[in-house]
C-alpha cells in the first residue's frame, strides 16, 4: 500500500511504525474471509482492509477521529484472525492498537459512553473493586433485560454476564511463594490476573497444585493488572503503567532466585505481556527489561507441553469440544500444545467448526458491543453443541464466561482438566460427570 507521510510525521516513533505496517498490506483481502464482523454484517470497513484504510487516511491527513472511524474501529475484536490469514505479514495488532490510542486523544465520546468505559477499566483490574461490582450486579440480573429495553445495553450485557454467585477465594489467596512438593526442577512466576481470582479462582488453584506437584517452584508476584484491559480500550499511559509495575515486579524475581518461565493462563493476557518488548520498545529504561520478560512469558499450556507429566487417572473417553482462543491461536500462534496434552491424558478431543472465528469475548468488547457478542457467541455456542461433548476447554477466562453464558455445557479451562487427569480434584463445573 503505497503512503504519503511527511518527513516530520515520520519523525514519531508510532507514525513510522505505522507507515512500515500500512506500507507491507498489498490489498489482497483474503482478511476479510476470517473477520467475524464482516463475515457477519458485510461491510467493507468492518472488515481489516476497510479498517486499514480508515486508520491511514486519519494518520496520513493528521485528522482527529471521526465518529464514522470509531464505529468501525470500535467494532473490531482484535481477534487477529486476520493476521493468520495474511500472506503479506501485516501487523494488523500493532496498526489497531495505535489507532485505538489515537482515538483516544482525539475524539470525545458521548458523557455516558465515556463513563462506562471509564468505570470498565477501574473496576475490572481491580479483585476487590470487581467482587464488589459483581455481587452488586447479581442483585440487578432480573432487570437486564428492563436496562436493555431502554437502550442501555452494554449495562445489560453486564448484568446478564455477572455470575448467579461469586465462587469462594482460592484458599491460599495472597500468598507469595508455593514450594514445590516433589523434588523441584523449575521455579516460575504466575500471573495470577484480575478477573480470574474473581470469578474462576479454581483456574490458579489448579495450576498452582499441578505445578508443585510436579516439582516446579511458583511465586507470585503480581502487581495488578498486566495494562492489556486498558491497552485494548486506548489508554495507553494507564496500560503502560501497569506495565511497567508488572515489570518491576519479575525483574525483581529475575534478578533474585531466578526464574525459568513467566506463566499466564489468560491468553488475551499472554498476548500483551509477550508484546511488552514493542510496547515499551521507546522507553530507554525499560526497554530491556521488557524484552528479558517477553521472552520469558509462556501460555501454561505452552510451558506445560515442554514437562514431562503422566497421566494418574483413566479419563474414561470423556468428550471435550476444544474452543482455541484467539488471543491463543492468533496472538500466540499456540495451536497444538493443548490439544496434545488432552489427548496426551486420554480425553477424547474434538475441534470446534469455525474454529478460526471469535466468540466475542474480546475483553470488555462483549459488555461494549453487546449485539455483535451476543450474534458470535450463539454462532460458536451452536457449533459447539453439535459435537455433543461432555464438556468444553478454553484457555481464555474471558472465553469461558463468554460461552458459558450461552449454553448449559459445563466450561472450563484446559489447565483444569490437566489437573484433574495428573491427580487433581474433579473441577466443580463437572460435578456429576463420571469417568475419572
Amino acid at each position: 500500500m503505497q503512503t504519503s507521510f511527511t518527513l516530520a510525521q515520520l519523525a514519531d516513533p508510532n507514525v513510522a511504525e505505522a507507515d512500515r505496517i500500512l506500507r507491507t498490506c498489498v490489498h489482497c483481502g483474503f482478511c476479510t474471509a476470517t473477520c467475524p464482523t464482516y463475515v457477519l454484517l458485510g461491510d467493507e470497513l468492518d472488515s481489516p482492509r476497510g479498517r486499514i484504510y480508515l486508520i491511514k487516511d486519519m494518520l496520513e491527513n493528521e485528522r482527529p477521529a471521526t465518529a464514522e472511524v470509531v464505529k468501525h474501529i470500535d467494532r473490531c475484536l482484535s481477534c487477529l484472525a486476520c493476521m493468520t490469514t495474511c500472506p503479506s505479514g501485516v501487523n494488523y495488532m500493532h496498526l489497531v492498537d495505535y489507532a485505538r490510542a489515537r482515538i483516544e486523544t482525539t475524539y470525545a465520546r458521548p458523557p455516558l459512553e465515556r463513563l462506562l468505559r471509564a468505570v470498565l477499566a477501574r473496576v475490572l483490574p481491580n479483585n476487590r473493586l470487581l467482587r464488589r461490582a459483581l455481587a452488586a450486579a447479581r442483585m440487578g440480573k432480573p432487570f437486564a433485560g428492563l436496562f436493555g429495553a431502554l437502550g442501555l445495553k452494554p449495562v445489560a450485557a453486564m448484568l446478564r454476564l455477572a455470575p448467579v454467585r461469586l465462587p469462594p477465594k482460592f484458599a491460599a489467596s495472597g500468598q507469595r511463594l508455593f514450594p514445590a512438593s516433589a523434588p523441584r526442577r523449575g521455579r516460575v512466576a504466575l500471573l495470577t490476573g484480575c478477573v480470574s481470582p474473581v470469578v474462576a479462582p479454581a483456574i490458579n488453584a489448579a495450576t498452582v497444585r499441578l505445578l508443585t506437584r510436579h516439582g516446579i517452584e511458583v511465586v507470585v508476584a503480581d502487581e495488578g493488572c498486566c495494562g492489556s484491559l486498558a491497552h485494548h480500550m486506548g489508554r495507553e499511559s494507564e496500560a503502560l503503567s501497569a506495565a511497567r509495575r508488572q515489570i518491576d515486579a519479575w525483574t525483581a524475581e529475575i534478578e533474585g532466585e531466578g526464574l525459568d518461565a513467566i506463566l499466564v493462563t489468560a491468553s488475551g493476557c499472554g498476548t500483551v505481556v509477550k508484546d511488552y518488548g514493542y510496547l515499551l520498545r521507546t522507553d530507554e529504561t525499560y526497554a530491556p527489561k521488557a524484552l528479558r520478560v517477553s521472552r520469558l512469558a509462556k501460555d501454561i499450556s505452552e510451558y506445560l507441553s515442554g514437562l514431562e507429566l503422566s497421566s494418574t487417572r483413566d479419563p474414561a473417553r470423556l468428550v471435550v469440544a476444544y474452543h482455541s482462543a484467539c488471543s491463543l491461536q492468533h496472538g500466540q500462534k499456540i495451536t497444538r500444545a493443548p490439544k496434545e496434552l488432552l489427548c496426551k491424558f486420554g480425553f477424547v478431543v474434538k475441534d470446534v467448526a469455525e474454529g478460526h472465528l471469535c466468540c466475542g469475548s474480546a475483553g470488555t468488547y462483549n459488555m461494549l458491543q453487546p449485539e455483535l457478542a451476543r450474534r458470535l457467541r450463539d454462532r460458536k455456542v451452536g457449533n459447539i453443541e453439535k459435537l455433543k461433548p461432555d464438556v468444553i476447554a478454553a484457555g481464555n477466562i474471558g472465553c469461558i464466561t463468554q460461552i458459558a453464558a450461552g449454553t448449559v455445557i459445563p466450561v472450563v479451562h484446559t489447565v483444569e482438566l490437566f489437573d484433574w487427569a495428573t491427580g487433581g480434584p474433579e473441577p466443580e463445573a463437572l460435578a456429576g460427570k463420571r469417568g475419572i
